[in-house]
């Protein structure tokens, strides 16, 4: 255990830079599309602060696929079900979403659904990946029955 928490601070440590430049971003985003004008000092600490500890627990979290004895579905809920609150949590500290059952039903779908489809491209990319290295594998296999039967 002392493993994955070495793991979660490091990869939390080094995601956590990219929060506050993810921020800045989205707020430049924000005010050129006009639909912010001005910030309060509150606004922006907040801000910073809510999306550091956010990047830390969404860059530590991936250690979670390193607990080998962890099956890789629950490994995957875990993974998910933190994500999922972090997020929220931030995005209702920011006020990006409104307190309500509508926002938060709504935000819960696409956050569903984008952790989904993630989860799908990775699944295709490795699937894909896979069949690739077995196939070498099975040329090179092949190559070396061939030669062997060459110098027989």
């Amino acid at each position: 255990m002392k493993r994955f928490f070495t793991e979660f601070f490091r990869r939390g440590l080094i995601a956590c830079g990219f929060g506050p430049i993810v921020l800045a971003i989205l707020y430049l985003i924000l005010h050129y599309k006009g639909l912010i004008d001005t910030l309060t000092v509150n606004q922006v600490c907040t801000g910073i602060f809510s999306i550091t500890a956010l990047a830390f627990t969404a860059g530590g979290m991936n250690a979670v696929y390193h607990i080998e004895r962890l099956p890789l579905m629950s490994a995957i809920l875990i993974h998910g079900i933190i994500l999922y609150f972090s997020y929220l949590g931030a995005y209702l500290l920011n006020d990006w979403i409104e307190w309500g059952t509508t926002p938060i039903l709504v935000f819960s779908g696409i956050f569903v659904v984008g952790y989904l489809a993630v989860w799908a491209i990775i699944y295709c990319i490795t699937k894909r990946n896979t069949k690739k290295l077995n196939e070498m594998l099975k040329e090179k296999q092949q190559k070396i029955i061939d030669d062997k039967k060459q110098s027989d």
